[in-house]
């Protein structure tokens, strides 16, 4: 197995937040937030676009925990299996998914709003994504027609 992609990176994440920024904005963007948690340490950016239905928010976070567990059962150099370069990696790949992505996109064969519809804010502040799960994937589940 290859090792995780991004691993090495040396680029700290408040850069990359605005690489992604900037990319977003590129791309139709009309606002983009960054997310902070209790250490000041960046972990979502939330964006908005228009749609043809209207106004669109989309929310996208990192989850570095989940990223140090992989890079820690990997076989990487000890120095790259750490908190601060979880994040770090954690940036990065959203960055080059953010980058692919839009790179969809610019062939028109989808939409912003369908690119990113996971991470669309709800009503009710969650994604569509966490909303999903809240529920239990029921309306994701087959069923009789009406």
């Amino acid at each position: 197995m290859s090792p995780l992609l991004n691993y090495t990176t040396k680029i700290e994440a408040i850069k990359t937040a605005g690489e992604i920024q900037r990319i977003l904005a590129q791309h139709g963007a009309k606002a983009v937030l960054t997310e902070y948690d209790d250490g000041g340490n960046v972990e979502a950016l939330s964006f908005k676009v228009n749609t043809p239905h209207g106004e669109v928010g989309i929310r996208l976070p990192v989850n570095p925990d989940a990223v140090l567990k992989v890079i820690s059962r990997e076989r990487v150099p000890a120095r790259y299996a750490n908190k601060q370069q979880a994040v770090r990696i954690s940036w990065r790949i959203l960055k080059n998914w953010v980058e692919a992505q839009l790179a969809l996109l610019s062939t028109e064969m989808v939409s912003m709003e369908q690119l990113f519809l996971p991470y669309a804010i709800t009503q009710n502040g969650t994604t569509l994504y966490e909303a999903l799960i809240e529920d239990k994937f029921k309306m994701l589940t087959r069923g009789k027609k009406s």
